[in-house]
C-alpha cells in the first residue's frame, strides 16, 4: 500500500459507532460523562476499530531518524553527529523513549529514513534511508517531490508492518538534530502562521540564536513561495525525511483503523501535513501533549485540538506519546471492564 492508496481508504469515523460507544459509556456505574476525556478517547477508539469491545492488541512507538542540511546555517545548538549517537542510544535501550515505552508496554522501532551517517544493522533498526540528510531548505528544496513521497511511503509501510504484528495503537517519534527548523517552516506554511509565531528555541538557543533561526525560516518561506502548490510539495520543499515518515505513519495507521498517538512539535508537523493531504485522518489521531516549543501551542489554538497532557515536555523521541498511551489505555479499559448498571443489578439513579 502506498500513500495514495492509504488516502483512498480513509473515511471519517462512523457516527453510528460513536453513538454505540456513548450508549455503553453513559450506562456504566458512574454519573454520566463523569470520566470526561477518558470517555471521549474510548468512544473514538471504539469508532476507529468498529468493534463492540475493542482491545488494545499491541502498542508500538516508531522513531524516524533524519538529518537536515539547514543545520549548516547555525540553527541548532548541537551538531548533526548527535543524531547518530542518539539512535545508537535508542538501540541500546537507554534513552528516555526506551524507559517510557517499557512502562507503557510498547515496542520501540527505530527507522533510518534520512540519517547523514549510515549505521550498521542492529536489532530494532529498520534501514529505509531515502537520502543521507535533506538539502539546505534555505537555499533549495529540502527534498524532491519523489523523495518526499518515498519517505511518506516508508511511514505507510511501518503501519502495514505494525498491523501484521497485531498492533492496534501506534505512536510517532523522531530524532534529528535541527528538525525544529523544518517543523516551524511547515507550520508557518500549512497553518498558516508567521515564522515568529511558530519558531522556538529548539534544543537551547539563546535570544540571538532564536532571532537568527526565525530569519532563516522567513527567508526559506520566501524562497519556497513559488514551489509549494499542495501539501506534498510543501513537505518536500520545507520539511524533513523523518517528518514525511511520520506523515505516512499517520496516513497508514488511519487507513488500517489503528489509533495513532502523535508526539510533540516535530511529530505534529508530520501529522499536520497528513491532515492537509486528507483531513479525515484527524479522526484517527490522538495528540499526546503540548510541547514547550512555542509553535506547538499555536498549532493547537489554530486547529482547535486539545492535547491529552500538558507536562512541559520538549524532548521528542516519542516520549509524550508513550506517556499518553497509558491515558488512552485507561479510557479503553474503563469502557471494556467497568460494569453497566444492568450488569451490576443497579437501577440508574438509585
Amino acid at each position: 500500500m502506498d500513500w495514495r492508496e492509504a488516502v483512498n481508504r480513509i473515511a471519517p469515523v462512523s457516527g453510528e459507532w460513536l453513538d454505540r460507544a456513548w450508549e455503553r459509556l453513559d450506562n456504566l456505574t458512574k454519573p454520566r460523562r463523569s470520566l470526561g476525556r477518558l470517555e471521549e478517547m474510548a468512544a473514538r477508539y471504539v469508532a476507529i476499530r468498529e468493534e463492540p469491545k475493542p482491545l488494545i492488541t499491541g502498542k508500538g512507538v516508531f522513531v524516524f531518524a533524519g538529518d537536515h542540511g539547514v543545520v549548516d546555517e547555525g540553527v541548532s545548538a548541537y551538531p548533526r553527529e548527535v543524531t547518530a549517537l542518539m539512535v545508537q542510544t535508542f538501540l541500546a535501550g537507554g534513552a528516555g523513549i526506551n524507559v517510557l515505552a517499557r512502562i507503557a508496554g510498547a515496542k520501540v522501532t527505530v527507522i533510518d529514513i534520512g540519517m547523514a551517517q549510515a549505521l550498521p544493522d542492529a536489532p530494532g533498526l529498520i534501514q529505509r534511508n531515502v537520502r543521507r540528510g535533506t538539502r539546505n531548505l534555505l537555499r533549495e528544496p529540502a527534498m524532491t517531490r519523489e523523495e518526499a513521497e518515498q519517505a511518506i511511503d516508508v511511514g505507510v509501510e511501518m503501519a502495514v508492518e505494525a498491523r501484521k504484528q497485531g498492533l492496534s495503537v501506534l505512536a510517532t517519534g523522531e530524532m534529528g538534530i535541527g528538525n525544529t527548523t523544518p517543523s516551524s517552516a511547515l507550520f508557518a506554511a500549512l497553518l498558516p502562521a508567521s515564522a515568529g509565531e511558530v519558531t522556538g528555541t529548539g534544543t537551547g538557543l539563546d535570544e540571538v540564536g532564536l532571532a537568527h533561526k526565525t530569519r532563516i525560516i522567513e527567508e526559506a518561506l520566501h524562497r519556497a513561495s513559488g514551489d509549494v502548490t499542495d501539501p506534498v510539495s510543501t513537505l518536500a520543499s520545507l520539511g524533513g525525511l523523518e517528518i514525511a515518515g511520520i506523515c505516512g505513519l499517520c496516513l497508514g495507521g488511519a487507513a488500517l483503523r489503528m489509533a495513532v498517538l502523535v508526539d510533540g512539535f516535530i511529530s505534529c508537523a508530520g501529522a499536520l501535513a497528513a491532515m492537509r493531504i486528507h483531513p479525515p485522518v484527524a479522526d484517527y489521531l490522538f495528540f499526546s501533549h503540548v510541547s514547550m516549543e512555542k509553535g506547538h501551542r499555536c498549532f493547537f489554538e489554530k486547529e482547535g485540538f486539545r492535547p491529552i497532557l500538558d507536562l512541559d515536555m520538549r524532548l521528542g523521541e516519542g516520549t509524550g506519546s508513550a506517556v499518553a498511551m497509558l491515558v488512552l489505555e485507561s479510557g479503553i479499559r474503563i469502557y471494556n471492564e467497568m460494569s453497566t448498571f444492568a450488569e451490576a443489578g443497579i437501577a440508574p439513579g438509585a
